[in-house]
């Protein structure tokens, strides 16, 4: 009886509290929330990123293989603001229980004018490009997170101020770097309209080939007024997007003699250096100074 009972308390303590292995399962559909999520869920979280580095998110569709992680998911994490058009798939296919968030609806939009219809507004879903947007989506997650497990609200709460000193300290270092460019150097022509809240936290004026989506096609007029604008206001470089082939930008320096000044990362984080958002943001920062100063 004593041999019997001491097994079952070896056994009981090498199994160990049954909620520390139950890891929180969090299903994310962009490369940004999948970070912050495994920053602040530390070892308590098992984050599904469905959207991977290098994919172009406003064409993504989730497969069954998708559909099938996210109905075991306690937590479903979207960037929001219109960049995912399969909210009602995710509720309505998976039939999961679990909270679905719209992390960037939890804080302000920058809107544009509609270019084909300037009477009608948009929202610019690219809300990462600025760090305290960032900072904001850090908090949602956090708090959510508490939701489904609240015996963790001190490790959450700790991790999340963790990540969001370090977002701090990325922001101080953007500003000293983008204060070497003059405020009239502060031109930045992309590929598409990615960096409207790059451009309002430091600075810049923002003129895009495409529109709010990388599937916007640019018209002939479009192209022409690009061209004459760089002619005018002598832009020294032009920027295109590591996920996109950059023929029309090619065919644009070849009219005004501006350079293409390099790729950057416009929808979420990329492989290698990118792989972070620090190291996403970074890149962009110095791409941006370098070519234009």
């Amino acid at each position: 009886m004593k041999a019997f009972v001491l097994f079952l308390f070896c056994t009981l303590c090498a199994a160990g509290p049954s909620h520390a292995a139950d890891k929180i399962r969090v299903s994310s559909f962009s490369t940004i929330l999948t970070e912050i999520a495994m920053q602040v869920g530390g070892g308590r979280v098992e984050v599904t990123g469905h959207v991977k580095p290098g994919i172009d998110p406003h064409e993504f569709e989730p497969k069954p293989a998708d559909l099938k992680i996210v109905s075991m998911a306690q937590l479903i994490l979207l960037s929001a603001k219109h960049m995912e058009g399969y909210v009602g798939k995710l509720e309505e296919s998976t039939g999961t229980k679990a909270a679905v968030v719209e992390v960037g609806n939890g804080f302000a939009s920058l809107e544009m004018k509609d270019e084909e219809n300037p009477a009608r507004k948009v929202e610019d879903p690219h809300w990462w490009h600025s760090i305290s947007s960032v900072q904001k989506a850090v908090r949602i997650v956090r708090d959510e997170l508490i939701k489904v497990s609240p015996a963790d609200k001190a490790a959450f709460t700790a991790n999340a101020a963790a990540y969001v000193a370090k977002l701090d300290a990325l922001l101080r270092w953007a500003k000293v770097e983008v204060a070497k460019l003059p405020r009239d150097k502060r031109v930045l022509v992309t590929s598409h309209d990615a960096f409207q809240y790059f451009a309002k936290e430091h600075g810049f004026t923002i003129y895009a080939i495409e529109g709010v989506s990388s599937e916007d096609q640019p018209s002939s007029k479009k192209v022409a007024g690009i061209i004459s604008l760089i002619k005018t206001q002598k832009v020294k470089a032009i920027f295109a997007e590591t996920i996109e082939n950059p023929k029309v930008l090619t065919e644009i320096t070849r009219e005004t003699g501006a350079v293409l000044g390099g790729e950057l990362y416009a929808d979420g984080l990329g492989e290698g250096d990118a792989a972070t958002y620090e190291g996403m943001y970074r890149h962009n920062v110095s791409i941006i100074v370098d070519a234009l100063k």
